[in-house]
This record gives C-alpha cells, structure tokens and sequence, in this order.
C-alpha cells in the first residue's frame, strides 16, 4: 500500500464543499498521511491509517457508523440516499464501516451490502455484530449460544454480500453463557475464514480478560464521549494492557454535541425524546453544558461536534470513533475534525467544560441499563 504525505489543503473535501454550494470554501494546510486510491481515474485524499488493536488489522483513523442510515434516530432514508453517504463516506478516506445484524433489523446490513458492490472490498474494513435477539421499548434479549453466533454469522455474510467479515463483535453480553463457550465458536469461524478478527461491545472486565485467553481479541466497542466518560479508569487500561483496540460508538454524545435537543428539538419518531439525558430537566441542565463547549469551539474556530470528536481522537492512536450521519455536511464536518490539533492543556479544558459530575442523567435508557458493560460478566465454565 502506497502512502503519501501532504501539507496543503484538502483538496477532495474543497471541491465537495463547493459542489454543495459553499463556494469558495478555505480549509486549513494541515499534514495528512493518506492512502492514494483510485476512483473514477482520479486520486483522492484520504485519512490517516492506524492499527486497531495488535492482531493486524488496519483502519482509517475515523469510522463510520451506519446504524442510523435505516432509522433509529431518525426516519429510515431512501436506499439510493443511504448508499450514496456510505460511497461519499469511502471517497473521502472513510475505510471502517459498522453495521450490526438488529439495525432494522437486517435492512441495515442488506443496504451496506449493496455499497459494497459499488466499492473495492479489499479496501474496506467491514465490522458488523451479533447477539441482540430482540431490542425495544420493553428491553433486550440477547443470546451468546454458541449455535445462535454461528447461524447469526452466515445470515450476515449471505445479506452483506461477501465471503467474510473483518471484524465480528458480540454486540450485548449474553450473561447466561460463559464467554469461552461464545468465543470458542468464534475463534472456529476464524479458522474457517468466515470472519478475520473477533470483537466485543459492552463487556466487563474479567469478561474481555476471559474472552482474550481464548483467542486474541481486536476490539471492544464501547459508548465513549465527552459526556460518557466511564470506561476510562477500568476498560481503557485493560484494552492496553491486552493490545486491544477501542472503537468508541456515541462520540458525539446520541448527537448532543452536534445540537441535537439545542440547536433543534427532536421528532416525536427520535427514539432520543425518551432518552434520560434528552427529556425535561436533565436536557435544561445538559443545554449549559452545550454552551461550555460551544464557547470552547469558537475559540478554536470550528464547530462544537468537531471539537467533541476531536477531543475522541486524541484520546489514543488506539482509539478508532464510529460517528454516523444522514447528511454529507455532517460527513464532511466529522471528517474535517481531525484538522484540529489539540495540546495537552486543550484537553483538559475541554474535559474541564463538559465535568461528567454535571451531567444529568444516566447514560442509557433504563429498559436495557442492565447490559452496559458495567453488569456485563459471565458465569464461569462449568469444567472450570
């Protein structure tokens, strides 16, 4: 893979700004390690490429999470909609895409399936999950059986289109099965070549540590933002004591730091309106917190979601954020954050802006509270 180094303005994002009738758009120099590709017989500019986790796998420095390109936050778009943010997401540098099995369900991986066909597989990092059965106002069923991972793991190859996976992450914490029995199956689907590296969302602890003697494991996906800061005294230290990565979902707070429920209130449809952070006090309360920020953003000149997601990106070069959108001015914002180069001192003030101690509400709604990785360990093997 060839690399090269620029120092001047990035040049694809320039002409997509002016396509959208920004004219006359002025982007920074700033030094870019990118990936030349060929599309259409032109080269692009791309993203930084870093390694995620110490198992081989290597991604673009920013993700993309396709879950709300078919509903979710926000009403499901036309599928020529979805695949053309998926593409323009690519053509940018954007080479991680997750989906998981329970987005739609499956329409979400049916669509990401047919981007694919329009883009060279081998350049794509594809991570998609299983093990949430079922997901709604009533709560959460999970299942971690070993037969359940492998039946999910070929109905998502067949609706994805492709002969494997490059990242299979258990997405919820199955607590009635011992992680050996689950991680077993999957380290048989690696060997057999249907997925390349094994992942988990939401574990404990001695879950990942457990999960890791089996076979080496890439990386967890957590929530982790400026506002969801909990992973750092006990799961960010482990995953870097094993070489795993961290793939943070969330990282601009379900939206809030880009002004969702501020700057504009939510559609009675937005599954956000029942959220705890989102809904009467806790939001008046969490509004002051928006404003701490916004006032941090002028300062560095850019906008409140780039400086939330940049202030993720600095969190590690083993910390890979999967922020989605329904809009390429959103793509084109999240992209242009890792412009920003913050010090030390503007971490922590950005941190000191947004004190976790002040923000109202937990982090999840209540109904599947009991699957965050806080309660996420399993009963031990019954040979053990």
């Amino acid at each position: 893979m060839s690399y090269l180094v620029v120092g001047h303005v990035f040049v694809y994002w320039l002409r997509r700004l002016n396509h959208l009738g920004i004219q006359n758009a002025q982007i920074s120099p700033v030094n870019f390690v990118v990936q030349k590709l060929e599309m259409d017989g032109e080269s692009i500019v791309g993203i930084p490429r870093v390694k995620l986790g110490s198992q081989g796998l290597e991604v673009s420095k920013l993700g993309f999470g396709c879950m709300s390109l078919t509903g979710g936050y926000n009403s499901v778009l036309e599928e020529e909609v979805a695949i053309s943010i998926i593409k323009e997401a690519f053509n940018g540098g954007i080479t991680f895409f997750d989906t998981a099995d329970v987005y739609g369900p499956h329409i979400n991986e049916l669509v990401v399936g047919k981007a694919l066909k329009q883009l060279p597989r081998e350049k794509i990092q594809l991570a998609t999950k299983f093990g949430i059965v079922k997901f709604d106002q009533t709560g959460m069923v999970v299942n971690g059986k070993p037969e359940y991972v492998r039946a999910c793991c070929e109905a998502s190859l067949r609706r994805l289109g492709v002969d494997y996976i490059d990242l299979y992450y258990q997405h919820r914490i199955d607590k009635n099965v011992p992680i050996e029995e689950t991680i077993g199956e999957l380290k048989k689907l690696v060997k057999e070549g249907k997925i390349r590296y094994i992942g988990l969302s939401e574990a404990g602890p001695d879950t990942i540590r457990r999960a890791h003697a089996v076979h080496p494991i890439t990386a967890v996906q957590m929530e982790w933002s400026l506002w969801t800061r909990d992973i750092e005294d006990e799961i960010v230290p482990l995953c870097r004591e094993l070489g795993i990565g961290i793939v943070p979902y969330s990282p601009l707070g379900r939206g809030f730091f880009g002004g969702k429920a501020v700057l504009e209130s939510l559609h009675a449809d937005n599954v956000l309106v029942r959220h705890p952070r989102f809904s009467g006090e806790n939001l008046e309360k969490n509004k002051l917190l928006y404003l701490n920020l916004e006032a941090l953003a002028a300062k560095h000149q850019c906008t409140t979601a780039q400086l939330a997601l940049a202030w993720v990106l600095e969190q590690g070069d083993d910390v890979i954020p999967i922020p989605g959108t329904t809009k390429i001015k959103n793509l084109i914002s999240n992209i242009r954050s890792l412009e920003l180069k913050l010090t030390k001192e503007d971490v922590k003030e950005i941190s000191d802006a947004v004190p976790v101690a002040a923000v109202a509400g937990p982090r999840t709604y209540g109904s599947i509270a009991a699957y965050s990785w806080k309660f996420a360990e399993t009963p031990k093997p019954v040979d053990a």
